[in-house]
């Protein structure tokens, strides 16, 4: 199984593929100079408990990270993935 995730700018979320099917997506939203923020992430059923979100989550995370940025976790599952992947914790923007 060839698990791929890339950044979709011009629709704003990171999508992932599985064996080059999209499997799926984590919307993203971003501040004018400010953080990247997730308010959504979805894995298609059909791809439920393979790791694919895990897969997408840190992808994500890692092109943030990779581009100097913060961001800010609206989303519940990648909220819960940087809450069990402390090492992501860096990234959160601090809230004031």
């Amino acid at each position: 199984m060839a698990t791929e995730v890339h950044d979709a700018p011009e629709r704003n979320r990171y999508e992932v593929t599985v064996d080059g099917a999209l499997a799926g997506f984590a919307v993203y939203r971003d501040l004018d100079g400010g953080p990247r923020v997730f308010t959504h992430t979805e894995v298609f059923p059909e791809f439920e408990g393979q790791g694919v979100g895990s897969a997408l989550a840190r992808g994500a995370l890692d092109d943030v990270r990779a581009s100097e940025r913060t961001l800010v976790p609206q989303c519940p599952f990648i909220e819960a993935y940087i809450h069990d992947h402390p090492d992501y914790g860096d990234l959160v923007e601090p809230r004031s």
